[in-house]
């Protein structure tokens, strides 16, 4: 079986595209890498530790094209003759992996957790109903596409370097100009986080959301907030978690002071532990938590920041 997987790189590889790789070396058979991006050489051959054979690179095309990724990874799915091409299910992987799916005639299965069963046939476990139940979904076409929901496996090192060619992906002019990009600097992204504390409105005010992020730091966590939080300005968008945020799968996740509403829950129940701190011993959210606590945010975050830093101290 030939597999393909497509990653799109800055200067590091993220979390994400180590668990893409991971993935399909699970699988089994030949494991590909078609790669845009500006990540050099030497960082992309490091995918060979992860099971990659090979990684080609298009500098010339455009993550943020959906039409030209669509072109690169057709083109590259007919060079290695592909089975099956795997992506990161991320905003890149919803706009071109349908396009492929038609392209190719391939079976699409969304935002998969579990490496393929193919005891009897080809199918994936995937999550359903916003994440309350799971789904084994069977693919029968010839080529068959997958997105893979981050951190459903870890990366792990099973090889070493591999070669790393320019590859001409015909991608054609960009139907795309990106004029200006903005992206947080000097934090954790959270899709590639395993650690997330976040606040709600019982934070009662931004001025107040130092003990949220000392935690963070005492964690190496990443922060974030729900909805209400983002649109009244307390915190920015790209912080907001939740089914219209950033939906994550982290670890841990700590929710202080969020009541724990549909939305946000369809967003976070992916979580390994979650942990939720709320007044309201009624609050939804501790229906899903595996711990909670019932406290005030203001006296218990300060605690739990200290008992954190008492334990890394005494490492």
């Amino acid at each position: 079986m030939n597999i393909l997987v497509y990653i799109n790189t800055a200067s590091n590889l993220a979390k994400s595209a180590l668990e893409a790789v991971t993935y399909a070396s699970k699988i089994g058979g030949s494991v590909s890498v078609v790669a845009t991006g500006n990540a050099d050489d030497t960082t992309l051959a490091t995918l060979g530790e992860y099971g990659a054979q090979k990684v080609m690179i298009d500098r010339s095309a455009s993550a943020d094209d959906a039409q030209q990724v669509t072109r690169l990874v057709a083109k590259a799915t007919e060079a290695v003759n592909a089975d099956v091409v795997i992506f990161s299910h991320d905003l890149i992987a919803k706009a071109v992996a349908p396009r492929l799916s038609v392209r190719l005639k391939a079976g699409y299965i969304s935002g998969a957790v579990a490496v393929p069963d193919m005891s009897n046939g080809f199918s994936c476990k995937v999550n359903v109903f916003s994440g309350k139940a799971f789904a084994q979904v069977a693919v029968n076409s010839a080529k068959k596409i997958i997105s893979l929901l981050p951190n459903s496996i870890q990366p792990e090192k099973a090889g070493a370097a591999c070669a790393v060619e320019a590859f001409d992906g015909a991608v054609g002019s960009a139907a795309i100009k990106v004029v200006d990009t903005k992206k947080p600097e000097g934090e954790i992204p959270l899709p590639e986080a395993e650690l997330v504390v976040s606040a709600g409105r019982g934070m009662k005010g931004p001025e107040n959301w130092g003990i949220v992020e000392d935690l963070a730091k005492a964690l190496g966590a990443a922060t974030a907030c729900s909805r209400p939080v983002a649109d009244i300005g307390w915190r920015p968008h790209h912080e907001h978690v939740g089914q219209t945020g950033v939906a994550i799968r982290p670890n841990l996740y700590i929710a202080a002071g969020i009541s724990g509403a549909i939305q946000h829950l369809a967003g976070v129940n992916g979580s390994k532990v979650i942990v939720v701190i709320n007044t309201d011993a009624e609050a939804p959210f501790f229906k899903a938590a595996d711990y909670g606590v019932v406290g005030d945010v203001f006296d218990v975050l300060p605690k739990l920041t200290a008992a954190v830093k008492k334990f890394h101290a005494a490492q």
